[in-house]
């Protein structure tokens, strides 16, 4: 990944000569222009109900850090729910607004897709996997990050599944996690007991306490409970990815013009400098890694 990680520092140089000072009130003419193509009329649908005053709805989760969760002052904050305020001001710029209220509702592991399909909130800002069986239900931005699952234990780390055999091991319901893990012991025909719950933080305590042997999920997350939080001690992370998550923010389906807008938005925020400023507010010194930079520079789709 040298000659990525080089090409992304010239991308980032030409970037910031070239894209300094371009907003997304440019956007105002390609989203028009596609409404029309399309035979509706601009501003329809989520552009058209924010253009009439109410509210642009943020969908986050409670406890997913460093990704989507409540902080200690009960507002939303993390990594994707930054990149949604700046999906937030690309909508008041396009729409030339002197002011936008934003709503943050939270949501769940199991609501979450609903919440987009039924019109609860407008975009879904959490560690949301694109999958095609999610498509039924919403549609998709460009990628936000790529992570993926691992495995948290007591003292020694595993170093592969055969590790787990007639063990107890949780995992947040309702996610492709689990999904995942009960597909791939099945097909290992490794017999273990899966063991769900209702939230990381919860799993990592059952863990701490002796009533999980092991317990998966998101090697972000998990990274940064482990770190953050007394139930991190004496547990270790393995080092292996059993899987590979691509993270995007869920848009209601068929809105293509606010589709274009973040989509857009996040486009512009790739190709500078300002995407490395808003990830070092969640993951601090640690740059990203050789994925996440590739994912910049695959994903800073020019004008």
């Amino acid at each position: 990944m040298r000659g990525v990680e080089g090409g992304m520092a010239g991308r980032e140089r030409g970037g910031r000569a070239r894209c300094r000072g371009v907003g997304t009130a440019a956007l105002a003419p390609l989203v028009a222009a596609l409404l029309l193509a399309l035979g509706q009329p601009a501003g329809a649908q989520t552009l058209d109900r924010v253009a009439r005053g109410e509210a642009f709805r943020i969908g986050y989760r409670h406890f997913a850090p460093p990704y989507s969760y409540a902080a200690a002052n009960g507002q939303a904050a993390g990594y994707i729910v930054d990149l949604c305020r700046e999906v937030a001001d690309g909508v008041k710029r396009a729409l030339k607004l002197p002011s936008l209220p934003i709503e943050y509702l939270k949501v769940t592991a199991e609501d979450r897709f609903e919440a987009v399909r039924d019109g609860r909130i407008d975009v879904l800002c959490e560690p949301t996997s694109m999958t095609m069986s999610r498509r039924a239900l919403v549609d998709f931005s460009l990628p936000t990050f790529i992570d993926g699952a691992g495995v948290v234990t007591r003292g020694a780390p595993v170093k592969g599944l055969e590790d787990l055999k007639g063990k107890k091991v949780g995992v947040l319901k309702g996610t492709t996690t689990e999904e995942t893990l009960r597909s791939t012991l099945n097909q290992m025909r490794i017999a273990a007991d899966v063991v769900t719950v209702t939230d990381h933080p919860d799993g990592l305590r059952q863990l701490a306490d002796g009533k999980l042997d092991a317990y998966f999920g998101d090697r972000g997350i998990l990274n940064y409970l482990i770190s953050n939080s007394l139930n991190g001690r004496g547990l270790t992370l393995s080092d292996q990815y059993f899987t590979f998550e691509t993270y995007a923010l869920a848009l209601p389906r068929g809105d293509q013009a606010f589709r274009l807008l973040v989509d857009s938005t996040l486009a512009d925020l790739y190709r500078t400098e300002r995407i490395r400023e808003i990830y070092a507010r969640s993951f601090g010194k640690f740059p990203p890694d050789q994925f996440l930079n590739a994912l910049f520079v695959i994903n800073g789709v020019p004008k």
